[in-house]
């Protein structure tokens, strides 16, 4: 899509720093510069007022990836877009049938209602949950690494969505000011809300989640 659009050496394109590094990796592959810009804490997608405060006059393009069945904000990401002249590309996640959504959001409701302790998911916006990412807020110790090896030890599949943000690692290190990226990699963590989930293993994820309640702050 870069090439394509004609972005190459000397352009910089706007991208998020809270995700897979393939995104940055392609921009450098057509010889252009990855400018990091922050995230909504909301949807972990590019936040439109970052992206327009990291625009400078080598800006051509922006990158929009779509996360865990949220989409970002296009209609503010384009009108930021027209305003300085950049194009606005899309990544999407891949689209599951309708009664396969329908089961996950059934699912993700019933978490939405019991689970303690953490911050579950805004469900707004269609959300799909590609992924059912909560929050692990953090009191001064790794209290989401804690929480993931406690949940796991009971049995229960878990994962750290992003480990690293981009702007960390080796490579693409920037010093640039990303608070709800690193917020977001600190303490988000994918609990599972897949389709084929039975009620007692929905069952089991509450009972194993909710008994850590006591190791975390209280939830917003």
């Amino acid at each position: 899509m870069l090439r394509a659009a004609g972005v190459g050496v000397g352009d910089e394109v706007i991208v998020p720093a809270f995700g897979n590094v393939e995104v940055a990796e392609a921009v450098t592959q057509v010889g252009a510069a990855a400018v990091f810009a922050d995230i909504d804490p909301v949807t972990y997608c590019l936040d439109a007022g970052a992206v327009e405060a990291a625009v400078t006059p080598r800006s051509t393009a922006v990158v929009v990836v779509h996360r865990f069945g949220r989409s970002a904000d296009m209609t503010r990401l384009r009108d930021v877009g027209q305003r300085h002249g950049l194009l606005a590309l899309e990544l999407g996640e891949s689209e599951a049938p309708f009664d396969e959504i329908a089961q996950r959001r059934e699912r993700a409701a019933y978490l939405d209602g019991r689970l303690s302790g953490v911050r579950t998911p805004d469900g707004g916006d269609g959300h799909t949950y590609q992924q059912y990412v909560v929050r692990v807020p953090g009191n001064g110790r790794p209290d989401r690494d804690a929480f993931a090896r406690a949940v796991r030890a009971k049995g229960i599949e878990c994962r750290v969505p992003v480990k690293t943000p981009v702007h960390r690692l080796p490579g693409f290190r920037r010093d640039v000011h990303l608070p709800e990226t690193e917020r977001a990699a600190d303490e988000t963590l994918a609990l599972p809300v897949d389709a084929s989930l039975t009620k007692r293993e929905m069952q089991r994820i509450v009972s194993a989640c909710n008994a850590l309640g006591g190791l975390l702050q209280p939830a917003f």
